[in-house]
């Protein structure tokens, strides 16, 4: 008889965890031990890496020395990316799968081993975007975005004394919170692309701060966490 297998957890790695100005040796320590742990548990993940410092110190060397179109500070940002994915493959070995996946719709992914890595696609698709793509296709038990932040804000706390930290809020209302509209090198918990996708999919995300190892465990495990669930 074959096997079950259970349905995978797709987790977005913000690429400020990895590297919030150099790389996180201790975040990268700590992530592995939690993932080996529920893996045991026979636990199956896909891990998506943002770009985040990486992708702006390109970025913005890139723009002070020329004009830089759209597409161009995409791409760097979307390389960023990989590098970042190819530094997480790494250190998870040996569960993750030989190749990291730059292509969400690809026909052809292998996902057999415990863990599958993916990075940065095209212009105009954030790894957000990515990690939804996936979820829908392996249709994934949960979707997890790890950031630097502890919960969402009803406006943005950096502006507004009065703003409010959310702990469960509608994809609807989500939505009029956040900008309208996905840019390189945007600052949002969730980009607006990847939000309405996940709203018309059905898809429930946890935002959770990367660098809370409980907070995580929590949300992988289906308890109470510390974090914002966003859902329908």
């Amino acid at each position: 008889m074959k096997k079950e297998v259970s349905k995978p957890i797709v987790i977005s790695v913000g690429g400020s965890l990895i590297v919030p100005e150099k790389i996180d040796v201790g975040f990268l320590q700590n992530f592995k031990k939690l993932i080996n742990a529920e893996i045991k548990k026979g636990k199956r993940f896909i891990i998506i890496c943002g770009g985040g410092r990486t992708a702006r110190h390109y970025q913005q060397a890139g723009g002070a020395v020329t004009k830089l179109r759209k597409d161009e500070v995409d791409w760097l940002g979307i390389h960023s990316t990989r590098l970042n994915a190819q530094l997480l493959k790494t250190v998870l070995l040996p569960h993750t799968e030989e190749f990291i996946v730059n292509h969400p719709i690809d026909d052809k992914i292998i996902f057999n081993k415990p863990i599958l890595v993916a990075a940065g696609w095209k212009p105009g698709r954030s790894t957000d975007y990515i990690a939804v793509l996936l979820a829908k296709r392996f249709k994934a038990e949960k979707l997890l975005n790890l950031s630097n932040i502890d919960y969402v804000y009803n406006k943005d706390p950096r502006k507004y004394p009065d703003a409010r930290q959310v702990e469960k809020i509608s994809w609807k209302e989500f939505r009029k919170i956040i900008p309208k509209k996905w840019d390189p090198g945007l600052s949002s918990p969730f980009d607006p692309i990847a939000s309405k996708e996940a709203q018309s999919l059905g898809i429930d995300v946890a935002v959770v701060n990367g660098s809370n190892i409980t907070a995580i465990r929590d949300a992988i495990n289906n308890n109470e966490f510390k974090g914002t669930l966003i859902s329908n």
